[in-house]
């Protein structure tokens, strides 16, 4: 494994960092804490930067060897929020504010940015300029949208943006990259019923909302297995089915709630369509009325082939061929996706391993739960600090220190 040395000396300082942030966990647009821990680090070291954008966010303006003149500018991302949830672990660094979890990673994200940082800070070796996105309300919010609409690639211009999420279950010292949609675009719909509440021993004197929702319930799986293409991955998940207060009422309304999810725009047009179609269409068959709600909430994530075949082989250089995986698409989300319509880029995983980093703690403080994101009982793993800071260093040289085909495919939809 091809580390960079001074960033392997400054390991155990920033892992103090990252559990300093783990301890203070911020949600999405809360992130005030956090954001002045990045922003105090970054000014100590000599890296302007600019705060605001999305509430809480702060982007970093290094310039290399040239001052920026080149033209020439990367962006690398790392989001900063945590989780709704309460902590399990009781180590030494575990959450201090009940009722809130950095169970996803984002302070790992955050300390290995925090790295690469640090290193810009004391060797500029590109041409050019690379901006350090500090990002808020992953979990939900929408940060990513919210920095892009308030200007973010009008204020800081550049080619390309990376970003990297860790991933547990892979064994520490590999990263996963693919071309084309990595993560899912998440959705949320609501269809409420409204039929005519009697007594339930005289069904026929009402319109009973209730069977209505049950047709239109077992129509969606047709849209999956009879409109859409059988090789087009899609997820309809109803999730919550609300009606009736008591056994012998037949209810006025029933609500249906739930999620999609699909790898590319054309198949989410076809669900959306397909889903109000069939819900009005039921719905009047049985003398009922309907509202429909859909809200598209984060887009597929799509990496763009030149950089995603980039990122591979500067992967290949640190931990070798046969540890940078092809990236296995999943169902989940990440509001990184906007950046990626806006600009060629590319999401990667890195490996967090299984969470036997957990058993090195002092004190020990946690039980047998799983590592796994979103769980009581994760922690990111600080091993992977001085990887991932490497990482972002020698993408950003690599990148700034080549031209890219003008020709290359730009982000559009999948």
């Amino acid at each position: 494994m091809n580390l960079i040395e001074p960033i392997l000396a400054q390991a155990a300082a920033i892992t103090q960092l990252r559990r300093e942030i783990h301890a203070h966990p911020e949600l999405c647009f809360e992130e005030v804490r956090t954001a002045n821990l990045v922003a105090a680090k970054l000014t100590e070291w000599g890296i302007p930067i600019h705060r605001g954008l999305g509430t809480t966010g702060v982007v970093g303006i290094v310039q290399g060897r040239d001052g920026g003149k080149s033209g020439r500018a990367i962006g690398l991302r790392a989001d900063m929020d945590a989780l709704p949830m309460t902590e399990f672990n009781t180590f030494a660094h575990a959450s201090t504010q009940p009722g809130k979890m950095h169970a996803c990673g984002h302070d790992g994200h955050t300390a290995m940015l925090l790295a690469a940082a640090l290193h810009f800070s004391e060797h500029r070796n590109f041409d050019g300029t690379v901006y350090l996105i500090f990002q808020p309300a992953e979990e939900g919010g929408g940060g990513a949208r919210e920095m892009i609409k308030e200007g973010l690639f009008e204020q800081f211009p550049m080619e390309a943006v990376f970003g990297m999420h860790n991933w547990p279950g892979m064994d520490v010292g590999k990263f996963a990259v693919s071309t084309g949609p990595v993560m899912a675009s998440s959705n949320e719909f609501k269809i409420t019923i409204t039929g005519k509440g009697g007594h339930a021993a005289l069904p026929h004197n009402g319109i009973d909302p209730v069977p209505i929702g049950c047709q239109i319930v077992q129509g969606f799986q047709t849209i999956l297995t009879r409109n859409k293409k059988p090789v087009d991955a899609g997820v309809i998940s109803v999730t919550m089915i609300h009606a009736g207060e008591a056994t012998n009422v037949i209810p006025d309304s029933c609500e249906i709630q739930g999620t999609v999810r699909t790898f590319t725009f054309e198949v989410l047009d076809l669900i959306e369509r397909r889903m109000k179609e069939i819900s009005e269409g039921v719905s009047a068959a049985f003398g009922a009325e309907c509202a429909f709600e859909f809200l598209r909430n984060y887009p597929p994530t799509i990496n763009t082939p030149y950089e995603a075949e980039f990122c591979r082989r500067v992967m290949a250089g640190i931990v070798g061929e046969a540890n940078a995986v092809p990236q296995e698409p999943t169902m989940g989300a990440e509001d990184f996706s906007y950046m990626l319509l806006e600009k060629p880029g590319a999401y990667c995983f890195i490996a967090n391993g299984d969470g036997a980093h957990r058993g090195s703690y002092e004190g020990g403080g946690h039980d047998a739960g799983p590592c796994t994101l979103h769980n009581p009982h994760y922690d990111f793993n600080d091993d992977l600090i001085p990887l991932g800071g490497t990482y972002w260093v020698q993408l950003a040289e690599a990148w700034l220190g080549h031209q890219p085909p003008a020709d290359r495919p730009m982000p559009g939809k999948a």
